[in-house]
Parts: structure tokens; C-alpha cells; sequence
């Protein structure tokens, strides 16, 4: 395979790739919450909780089921992704 002929993306095209088509969701503990988004409230500690992510990484919601971040990327039209 001839790899002169690639074309490396950069962090922030790699990033863009299916932004307002693709949503990710990753389980975290509610003790991740505060390291992985600042600006959310606090939340009590021990919690399973699920995270819907736009592809370029940003937060859209945050839930304490993975059908209800599952049910927000449908209402959105997003087609979701599993991240572990």
C-alpha cells in the first residue's frame, strides 16, 4: 500500500469529522464529571453516568442512563457511537 498518498488530518479536522452526524456516548462516574467538564455542577460521588458527546468531544448532555443519551441523539438526528 502506497501511503505517499495519504492525507493526515490535524487535531481540529480529525475532530470536525462528523460534527451534527455523530454523537458519542461514554460511561463515567460522577467523580469524573468535574475533571472531564468544568462547568458542570457538582454531583454526588459514586455515580454511574453516561455522557453524550458531539463528535468533536464537547458535551451535550450528561444522564444517569445510557437510553436517555441514546433517546437525546435520536431526537437530535445523531447517530451514536459507544466509547469505553
Amino acid at each position: 500500500m502506497n501511503h505517499n498518498n495519504d492525507f493526515p488530518l490535524n487535531p481540529t479536522e480529525l475532530a470536525a469529522l462528523g460534527e451534527g452526524q455523530m454523537a458519542y456516548v461514554k460511561p463515567l462516574r460522577s467523580d469524573d464529571v468535574a475533571r472531564l467538564f468544568p462547568q458542570a455542577p457538582k454531583i454526588q460521588p459514586g455515580l454511574q453516568l453516561f455522557a453524550l458527546l458531539s463528535a468533536s468531544g464537547e458535551p451535550i448532555v450528561l444522564t444517569d442512563t445510557r437510553d436517555a443519551a441514546v433517546a437525546n441523539a435520536w431526537a437530535h438526528d445523531l447517530e451514536t457511537v459507544s466509547l469505553h
